[in-house]
């Protein structure tokens, strides 16, 4: 499943004035809880805080892909932010991250998940994506190039 497939605009949001590694995840929750009627923000947050005790999901270039597994849904859904300053993530090349792309999937859908992460990486594997993310100043610029690049 590819990005521009599951991200919605209200579910994009540019140029966050968020410094802290948890504000950001609060921040993601509170966008896809909207998507998700059976689950509450708090139930979210836990869901990526689980997975970042495995390991950062800072991939590196300033780009982090924070994602959660739910029991309570039978949809993906994406949450794409960027930050107006770097945040340090914990990221594997040690740099702040200012673009965060957030997935929350169905506990039983690992091979789509996998899928679904392995596209998103490809995707900002090409760093002139993160540049022209980088470029965006308002939630639609930012939501209208990922129709256009993914």
């Amino acid at each position: 499943m590819k990005l521009q497939d599951i991200l919605t605009l209200d579910s994009t949001c540019c140029c966050v004035p968020i410094n802290s590694k948890k504000r950001i995840l609060e921040k993601i929750c509170s966008l896809a809880v909207n998507k998700i009627p059976d689950l509450d923000q708090h139930q979210l947050l836990d869901s990526l805080m689980e997975r970042e005790k495995m390991g950062s999901t800072g991939i590196g270039n300033g780009i982090a892909i924070p994602h959660g597994r739910l029991n309570n849904t039978q949809q993906v859904i994406a949450v794409l932010i960027t930050s107006e300053q770097a945040i340090d993530f914990d990221a594997i090349d040690n740099r702040s991250v200012d673009i965060f792309i957030a997935l929350f999937v169905p506990e039983d859908s690992c091979d789509e998940h996998l899928s679904t992460l392995q596209s998103i990486a490809k995707l900002f594997s090409n760093k002139n994506n993160g540049k022209l993310i980088r470029k965006c100043r308002t939630n639609e610029q930012l939501f209208g190039l990922i129709q256009t690049i993914s």
